[in-house]
C-alpha cells in the first residue's frame, strides 16, 4: 500500500518556534489532504499526549512521536521516541541511545541549510547514526545548492533522501512529503520501507523572490546580530 507521510512536523506545542496553528488544526488539515502518517517533531521536547494519538487515529492518521533535538548544538530529528531522548545531548549519547532503542529512526534535517543549527561539518563524522537525509523545502527551480550537497553525501553513504515540509505553515503541508510503499501503517513498516528505498518524493520548488530570498535575508541578519552580541558580551536571545 502507498502511504502519504510527513516526517518533520511542528505545531503550536513547540517550545522554541512560533507556530500559529494548533495540533488539532493541523490534524484536520492533514486528514483533508489525505495524509496517513505524521511525525510530530517539535524542538527539544517530545509532545506525548495520549489524546493527540487518539485524535489523529480517529482521522486515519498514525502519529509518530518525535523530536528535533539539539545534539552538540545541531538539529537532529529523532522519531519513535519517548521523553528519555530529552536527556541526550551529544552524538556519543545518541549512538548509545540508538543501540538501546533500535526501533528509532534518525533523520538529518536540512544538513547544509545556511544556519548555525544545521549539521554542516558534523554530518559526515557521525553519518553512521543516520537512517535518512531530509530533502529540504528550501529551494527554487534554479537555486538548490543545499539539497544538492546533501544528496551527494547521501548517495555516497547509501542513505535515502526523504522529502518533508518541516511544517511551520500549513500552506506548505501538501507541497513536500513522501509516498511510502509499506505493508502496513505502522512506524516499523514505514521505516523499513524508507530504509529500503520503497518511496517516492513529492517536492515543489519555492519562489526565489517571494520565499527563498526574504528568508535568506532574515537568516543573514540573525547571524550578524548574534555575532555583534557575542563581540559585545551582551546576552543572546534566540530570534522568534
Amino acid at each position: 500500500m502507498s502511504f502519504k507521510v510527513n516526517l518533520h512536523f511542528h505545531t503550536a506545542d513547540d517550545p522554541r518556534d512560533t507556530v500559529a496553528y494548533s495540533f488539532e488544526e493541523a490534524i484536520e488539515r492533514a486528514a483533508r489532504l489525505g495524509f496517513h502518517a505524521l511525525a510530530l517533531s517539535c524542538h527539544e521536547r517530545v509532545i506525548s499526549k495520549e489524546h493527540y494519538v487518539t485524535h489523529a487515529a480517529a482521522r486515519g492518521i498514525l502519529l509518530i512521536p518525535g523530536v528535533e533535538r539539539d545534539i552538540e548544538g545541531r538539529h537532529v530529528v529523532i522519531l519513535n521516541v519517548d521523553r528519555s531522548i530529552e536527556q541526550v545531548a551529544t552524538f556519543t549519547e545518541l549512538a548509545r541511545y540508538k543501540s538501546l532503542h533500535p526501533d528509532i529512526f534518525i533523520l538529518a534535517p536540512h544538513p547544509y541549510f545556511p544556519g548555525d543549527s544545521s549539521l554542516m561539518e558534523l554530518f559526515k563524522p557521525h553519518i553512521a547514526l543516520f537512517d535518512a537525509v531530509e530533502l529540504s523545502w528550501f529551494y527554487a527551480k534554479h537555486f538548490n545548492p543545499f539539497n544538492r550537497r546533501a544528496e551527494r553525501v547521501a548517495k555516497t553513504h547509501h542513505l535515502p533522501v526523504i522529502s518533508t515540509s518541516d511544517t511551520h505553515d500549513l500552506r506548505w503541508l501538501d507541497t513536500n512529503y513522501a509516498l511510502v510503499d509499506a505493508e502496513e501503517k505502522t512506524s516499523a513498516s514505514l521505516f523499513r520501507a524508507l530504509r529500503e528505498g520503497r518511496f517516492r518524493n513529492v517536492s515543489l520548488p519555492r519562489s526565489f523572490m517571494r520565499e527563498i530570498l526574504p528568508l535568506a535575508g532574515r537568516i543573514l541578519c540573525e547571524r550578524m546580530l548574534r555575532f555583534v552580541k557575542r563581540k559585545s558580551g551582551a546576552p543572546m536571545r534566540r530570534p522568534t
